[in-house]
């Protein structure tokens, strides 16, 4: 009988679940950076074939929430945690085992399906070093496998997909095996022109800024996608802005560029930043966010542009 089934990829924020969702689908579907928080609500990715249906959850990192948007990225990492047939944690093993390493294995210890620990990032530990957490995660017998892997290279990434096929139920697959993901274009848009803003910004700026898709304009030859980079000072603005425009053209060209790789024709992009003080705490904005990830999210007006 094929199997299928649901995978939550869980964990501190950068421990690589994005990339490792990527190199599981041998396709992009997570935005990646090297900023923390870079995902921040479930991302699903489907792996179908003749062995049957994985459907990937790729949640935001388990952190400490200082804002509305932390909370709700937070509970959607928990509710897939708790919806999942088999969870996933993640752990960078180039880093130290510290109190935020010990909350999410409690939380992922709750879950009453198989769960497996995903030692990640082997390529930047000697083995020396691998072999003692190793140890530390087989205490307690919480896990059923303990798994090395590098979702960069993706040395070990083989067998972790054993090991989820042999933990996975029977039964029929959950999505149309033709799909990839679930989220419509303009939000998958979206988030490659926020990955981006995280690419071209410091790091204490991302964590201020979203992308909401305004209009998105089809022709038989080109794709007009009119979209907004939020940001919550007009100090942050500027920074976004650059001397003359040239940070927001130089993000807008980029994503430009990704987006029709991704699209497959031909994309017109007209970029604009727009100060949204305290959007973080907005019930209004982060619902508009959210429901982005399922349709289309309209916006206001914007006030700045760079057409790419």
């Amino acid at each position: 009988m094929p199997k299928a089934g649901t995978v939550a990829l869980v964990g501190r924020p950068n421990a690589g679940k994005s990339t490792l969702l990527n190199r599981l689908l041998a396709e992009k579907v997570a935005i990646v950076s090297d900023k923390p928080q870079t995902t921040r609500q479930r991302i699903v990715g489907i792996l179908s074939g003749e062995r049957g249906q994985i459907v990937f959850y790729d949640t935001p990192g388990l952190h400490r929430p200082l804002h509305r948007l932390n909370r709700q990225m937070v509970q959607a990492a928990v509710d897939a945690l708790n919806a999942a047939d088999v969870v996933c944690l993640l752990h960078d093993s180039s880093e130290p085992l510290g109190k935020g390493e010990a909350y999410a294995r409690e939380l992922v210890a709750r879950a009453r399906c198989p769960k497996v620990a995903v030692l990640n990032k082997i390529d930047k530990v000697k083995k020396s070093a691998l072999l003692p957490r190793i140890a530390e995660y087989a205490k307690g017998e919480v896990f059923a496998e303990i798994v090395p892997v590098s979702a960069l290279t993706g040395d070990g990434c083989d067998r972790l997909l054993e090991v989820l096929w042999d933990l996975l139920p029977e039964g029929a697959p959950l999505y149309d095996p033709e799909l990839l993901t679930i989220h419509p274009e303009r939000f998958l848009a979206a988030e490659r022109i926020r990955e981006k803003v995280l690419q071209e910004t410091e790091r204490e700026l991302p964590f201020s800024t979203a992308v909401v898709v305004e209009r998105w304009e089809e022709t038989p030859t080109l794709t007009r996608i009119h979209a907004s980079i939020l940001v919550e000072r007009p100090g942050q603005k500027k920074i976004v802005v650059g001397h003359q425009g040239s940070k927001v053209k130089a993000i807008g060209t980029a994503a430009r560029l990704d987006l029709e790789e991704f699209l497959g024709r031909r994309v017109y992009l007209d970029l604009h930043v727009r100060v949204e003080p305290r959007w973080r705490e907005s019930p209004h904005l982060l619902a508009e966010l959210q429901r982005g990830a399922h349709a289309g999210s309209p916006g206001a007006e914007p006030d700045d542009r760079d057409s790419a």
